[in-house]
């Protein structure tokens, strides 16, 4: 909560950054957000970040504060002042300031962003494995928009948090959706399986350079629905998302899963997605 930030057109420091009572943010969740991931001083996933911003704001009729290449040069010139070699960059975009009214106004949008420091590859629990608890999805019908309106997923992490797991994996019709803040995944019989694209999930960035990651090695991949059962009886499980890139899932609801550890496609998609963002890195330490 210090350093840099970019709030529509000014780089200021964060404890002087100010946002209307009147945003329509602040009013009703009205905007959309994105993370890049950094790692070696690089935005990773810059293309995908793009279309993935595109449709969010397609969606909820928002359009763009900046050019795609002057939004890229704000991001990475945050990334430089505040000196983040890795860890990541968030920036949303909400319709703006009008009085409160329900129906879109026809006003400019407000864009901020902020840069921080965290550890991506060398994450300990990349070794360790994460514990993850099954809660109910209680979330809206158009979950494939990365709307900034959280409140869903922020009820189900704490109800995973304070029943002592990592992470949530959402449940809606007895199948799995995604991770209140992931992509959720299982393996069996030598298979990634995992939900396909539609509404009801968010299409993440990892997600999609994952399964083409897993595609070029040869790894055979299902997009279906699993249940929860599913998941119990599953070989492994993992998960994925901007800063943790891969983490290896070894419980679910206090079950084991698979032998307790940390499989081997959780360990091989973590090392291809690190590789990858080291040939977009090619002067960094991953290299």
């Amino acid at each position: 909560m210090d350093g840099v930030v970019f709030l529509n057109g000014e780089f200021v420091e964060a404890s002087q950054a100010k946002v209307s009572v009147f945003d329509r943010g602040y009013l009703f969740g009205d905007g959309v957000y994105e993370v890049l991931p950094v790692i070696g001083g690089k935005l990773i996933d810059q293309e995908n970040f793009l279309i993935r911003l595109k449709n969010s704001l397609a969606a909820v009729g928002i359009r763009w504060p900046y050019s795609e290449e002057r939004y890229l040069d704000i991001l990475e010139e945050l990334m430089h002042r505040n000196e983040v070699e890795e860890g990541g960059v968030y920036t949303q975009v909400t319709r703006g300031v009008a009085a409160r009214e329900f129906a879109y106004p026809r006003i400019e949008p407000c864009c901020m962003a902020f840069a921080f420091k965290k550890a991506l590859v060398d994450n300990p629990l990349a070794q360790t494995g994460v514990a993850v608890v099954t809660v109910d999805d209680i979330r809206w019908k158009r979950r494939d928009i990365k709307s900034i309106s959280l409140i869903g997923q922020c009820m189900a992490k704490q109800q995973s948090v304070e029943a002592g797991a990592y992470e949530g994996w959402m449940v809606e019709d007895g199948y799995i959706t995604e991770g209140t803040s992931s992509t959720a995944y299982i393996c069996k019989d030598d298979t990634i399986i995992t939900r396909p694209l539609s509404r009801a999930i968010l299409p993440g960035i990892r997600r999609k350079s994952l399964l083409k990651l897993a595609e070029m090695e040869g790894v055979r991949i299902e997009q279906r629905l699993f249940t929860v059962e599913e998941a119990y009886q599953a070989d492994e499980a993992f998960l994925s998302s901007a800063t943790t890139i891969v983490l290896p899932v070894i419980s679910i609801d206090g079950k084991t899963i698979g032998n307790g550890k940390p499989g081997k496609y959780a360990a091989l998609m973590r090392q291809l997605y690190i590789r990858m963002a080291a040939d977009e890195s090619p002067a960094s330490r991953l290299g």
